[in-house]
């Protein structure tokens, strides 16, 4: 498969964003997981053709410090809530006012996260996120604040080996990662009953890594719990994540 062009946008204060798309029709954005980039989370494993397929414009950004997107090292980059702004500042770019909107793990946050600041798309996928991990970030930002501050430290096998190889695969910036964790911001439970899109909760059978899936689920007034093999790691490439979301999306 041929990788997208890339295109140019301006996030929320200037800095240079890249995002890729495939396909024609409706437009969905997709925002991938952190360590990630669109070509690994969505692009690599089929995910995108199989949405594509479907009759959607898959717009798939790379979220700053990812991928070929800009990389700051200065703390002042990354505000509270600079992702969803980013994301925001996508849409305003793209001129998107029907569309769809979801996210993989970081992206799944960032997709409530776009909500919460007055995002509208038709219809949302949170995938790789459970309640936890949208309501309380400051147990899984420090995981990997110590994955990024600690490098080479961790014994073979464990979780924080797992995400260092893949930070290593990914070629990722560990000085720009970091600031990414200082831009969480928790949901309240308001936000979350204040989601009436539908959504899907798409989380693999033994993904816990952010929590309960199914307690988002019904933590949100419109939502359907699905669930796909694997682990928070494998449950990406897997073809059955992709299909979820198509089906999703297309019914």
């Amino acid at each position: 498969m041929t990788t997208p062009k890339i295109h140019r946008f301006a996030g929320f204060d200037g800095a240079e964003l890249v995002w890729r798309e495939m396909g024609e029709g409706r437009p969905v954005v997709l925002l991938h997981g952190f360590f990630s980039d669109a070509q690994t989370n969505w692009i690599r494993y089929g995910h995108a053709e199989s949405i594509a397929a479907r009759g959607f414009r898959v717009i798939m950004p790379d979220l700053r410090a990812h991928g070929g997107s800009a990389r700051p090292h200065d703390p002042t980059a990354y505000p509270p809530d600079a992702l969803a702004k980013d994301g925001l500042a996508l849409v305003t770019h793209l001129g998107l006012t029907d569309y769809d909107l979801g996210g993989y793990s970081l992206g799944g946050r960032t997709t409530a996260r776009m909500l919460a600041l007055g995002a509208t798309p038709r219809r949302v996928v949170i995938s790789g996120m459970g309640f936890e991990g949208l309501t309380q970030t400051g147990k899984r930002s420090e995981f990997f604040r110590n994955i990024l501050t600690n490098p080479g430290s961790f014994e073979r096998g464990t979780p924080e080996w797992l995400a260092e190889a893949f930070l290593k695969t990914s070629g990722g910036d560990a000085k720009a990662l970091v600031h990414i964790l200082d831009t969480f911001v928790n949901m309240t439970d308001a936000e979350l009953a204040g989601i009436t899109q539908s959504v899907l909760v798409l989380s693999g059978a033994d993904d816990f890594d952010n929590g309960s899936a199914e307690a988002l689920a019904k933590a949100l007034p419109m939502a359907t719990y699905v669930i796909v093999p694997g682990n928070h790691m494998s449950a990406v490439v897997k073809p059955e994540l992709g299909q979820a979301i198509a089906e999703f999306l297309a019914a």
